[in-house]
């Protein structure tokens, strides 16, 4: 069968010859690049990696209560807007559990040094109980009187020394108490700091649950009232606006400057990553059995051994960022003006990602989002 000139140029992007793989290692991400989008072009003009003529229209819908183009497109940008809501709502909420979930660790940890510390003291109060103790079995006198009362030279010189010892000691003694008992005060202070501050999260958290379920609710209701073939219709929109997208990407020519050749590390995260290809999205979800998108992104690097942070937005602040045309499989594309969303690069301008509500996690072209920036975990 002749492969139409958008085919053609769509297998070309998704080849894997970028990903430094030996033909052997293609496995999943190479089926699954050519296969998933070579089916998608057939089936459904318009999602395209890269295209060099313009998508087909949707047909307008027989229905009677089927709205226009114009109306369906007004649709899809609000739906684009309420899940874009939901998705800063998710870092949110991520945030704050992550955040709660190191408060809670700071917490048992100064609990476990105030238990010490107790422990510690006990054992100072019961030293110098001791010392009190001889004292009074001596006949109540302090040391150097009793020294003074010696006729022995050689008893005084003898316990001369003993006594510096003994005040030494002492000394020593009382001053590790009052660490002790600083140390214990200073730990309850922090503690009750971790405290508040794990409060504080935890109502951050859930107002961002609260947010979240809102922002979905709205996004569902307002399918819910599609027709079926709106929704089709609606679909083929949203395949438009990605795939119109990418091929501006892809015709800047950008592709033809991105050569990178994946880490060790990198190519375990893509393996993780793409053995989880039909998963379900679920916001807050690290796995195993559903992933918002930075739980995809965060958990594939874990699975590589480099430990990254858990959402979108800290992702773009700490890892170090990299040029889009420097970047290689395995790196973070962030998304939004807001970095409200991660994907994973996998080679050969596309991407694995986590979309939304609704959605799997799935293959896309890397520019079929507005890209804020790249940063490379393991840099």
């Amino acid at each position: 069968m002749a492969r139409s000139p958008g085919v053609r140029k769509l297998l070309t992007v998704n080849q894997v010859g970028g990903w430094g793989m030996g033909a052997g290692k293609r496995g999943l991400v190479t089926a699954a690049v050519t296969v998933v989008c070579a089916v998608t072009v057939l089936a459904a003009p318009g999602t395209a990696f890269a295209s060099p003529s313009p998508s087909p229209s949707p047909t307008p819908s027989a229905s009677a209560t089927a709205g226009t183009t114009k109306d369906l497109e007004a649709v899809r940008k609000k739906l684009d807007d309420l899940y874009h809501a939901a998705a800063v709502a998710t870092d949110e909420y991520n945030a704050a559990e992550e955040a709660a979930d190191q408060q809670s660790a700071a917490i048992v940890a100064l609990a476990k040094k105030i238990v010490k510390g107790k422990e510690k003291l006990a054992e100072l109060e019961k030293r110098a109980g001791d010392s009190a103790a001889a004292q009074y079995r001596s006949g109540g006198l302090p040391d150097e009187a009793q020294l003074m009362l010696s006729d022995d030279p050689q008893q005084f010189l003898n316990g001369a020394g003993r006594i510096l010892q003994g005040q030494r000691a002492t000394k020593g003694l009382i001053a590790e108490m009052t660490r002790t008992q600083e140390d214990l005060e200073q730990y309850a202070k922090d503690a009750s700091a971790q405290w508040n501050k794990l409060e504080a999260n935890r109502k951050t958290k859930a107002a961002a649950k609260k947010k979240v379920k809102k922002q979905i609710a709205a996004a569902e209701e307002l399918e819910s009232q599609l027709e079926k073939e709106e929704k089709e219709r609606l679909a083929r929109l949203e395949q438009q606006a990605a795939y119109q997208a990418q091929t501006a990407w892809l015709d800047s020519g950008i592709l033809d400057e991105i050569n990178g050749k994946a880490s060790a590390q990198g190519k375990k995260a893509v393996e993780y990553a793409s053995a989880q290809l039909g998963k379900p999205y679920e916001w807050g979800a690290e796995g195993p059995g559903s992933y918002d998108c930075s739980g995809l992104t965060s958990q594939a690097w874990a699975s590589a051994g480099q430990a990254i942070p858990r959402t979108s937005q800290q992702q773009w602040k700490q890892l170090k960022h990299v040029d889009v045309a420097e970047m290689r499989p395995g790196d973070l594309i962030i998304y939004n003006a807001d970095a409200s969303h991660v994907a994973m690069y996998i080679g050969d301008g596309a991407i694995i990602h986590a979309p939304r509500p609704g959605r799997t996690v799935t293959i896309a072209g890397a520019g079929s989002m507005p890209i804020l920036a790249v940063v490379r975990p393991d840099a």
